[in-house]
């Protein structure tokens, strides 16, 4: 059976981008920069004597770089996905690697493989941009689901450092303190604004907003209607930290009873790419006796159509609000 080693070379480029990019990433900002961390970033920061100014001025700048620049061409479709991700990398620098990476594609395309020019540039640019876009993609949703699988642990110990007599601002810097990245920052950005005379409400509402976190907005507007109405916040956000802990459950339930229905969405969305992939690798000339017929094309579209419809439809149908 002739394999089609091209099509190998097109997948181990494109892993390869996406390890390339996480290296540079790495190598750039070091380990601190990793949410594996047990020690969140702005105090590893400020352990090295930078400044708690500047350690917040840092910190500000790369939560709201992204937004700031969706007006930039290529960079609109990243700049919500990376201010989620809380990406270090400034837009510009973003666009530098993904224009690094379509080179690095393109001299890997133009070793291994004989395609045409035009071909292996649209290829290496749209390795260059998608494996950015795939690595950024990966990082928010990663940064996301930790941030949520925290957040409740910090609001008990917020709960805990407020029953023992210590005001908000003060159960935040515990929190900001204790807890490790990516939540760790979060709330140490927050302990600093509230030092230099921001609202705590409002900064909690305002990470909420950028995050896009609706347990983050619970706490928010927990604390703002405590702040103006009075009341006793430690029961609040006891309260509070319940809730969040219920919806969790319950998203894991609708989780792990929708994995069935998902997995057979994805096998079936998948399964006729499989199989036309597997089809040109074992037999590349399958399709010869009628690419010269009047109806090939149109019939691959109308296919196409159907297939695109297909994903679309299956992703409806195993896609369960809760």
């Amino acid at each position: 059976m002739p394999i089609n080693m091209e099509l190998i070379i097109y997948g181990v480029i494109f892993v390869a981008v996406l390890l390339l990019v996480e290296g540079i990433y790495l190598t750039v900002f070091g380990k601190s920069i990793s949410l594996n961390s047990r020690v969140n970033r702005r105090l590893e920061m400020l352990e090295k004597g930078i400044g708690r100014e500047q350690v917040l001025e840092q910190l500000r700048k790369e939560m709201g770089q992204h937004m700031r620049s969706r007006s930039f061409p290529l960079y609109s479709i990243l700049a919500e996905k990376a201010q989620k991700a809380n990406i270090a990398f400034s837009p510009s620098q973003i666009i530098m690697v993904m224009m690094l990476l379509s080179v690095v594609a393109f001299f890997g395309l133009t070793i291994g493989t004989s395609a045409a020019l035009p071909v292996r540039l649209l290829v290496s640019l749209c390795m260059g941009v998608g494996g950015v876009y795939f690595w950024i993609n990966g990082k928010a949703k990663k940064r996301l689901a930790l941030i949520e699988e925290q957040l409740p642990d910090a609001v008990d110990l917020m709960v805990r450092s407020l029953r023992v007599g210590h005001p908000f601002s003060s159960a935040i810097q515990i929190v900001a303190r204790e807890v490790p990245d990516p939540l760790g920052s979060e709330m140490g950005v927050i302990s600093d604004e509230a030092a230099y005379g921001r609202d705590v409400g409002e900064a909690l509402k305002s990470m909420a907003e950028r995050l896009d976190m609706q347990d983050m907005r619970f706490l928010a507007v927990a604390v703002t209607i405590q702040q103006q109405s009075g009341g006793n916040l430690a029961e609040i956000l006891a309260g509070l930290s319940a809730v969040i802990r219920a919806r969790f459950r319950l998203f894991r339930r609708v989780k792990a009873i929708t994995a069935e229905a998902k997995w057979s969405g994805m096998f079936l969305s998948g399964f006729p790419f499989a199989a036309l992939a597997m089809i040109n690798i074992i037999q590349p000339n399958y399709y010869d006796d009628v690419k010269e017929t009047a109806v090939f094309i149109p019939a691959c579209l109308v296919v196409a159509g159907f297939l695109f419809a297909n994903v679309i439809v299956m992703r409806r149908l195993v896609d369960i609000k809760v």
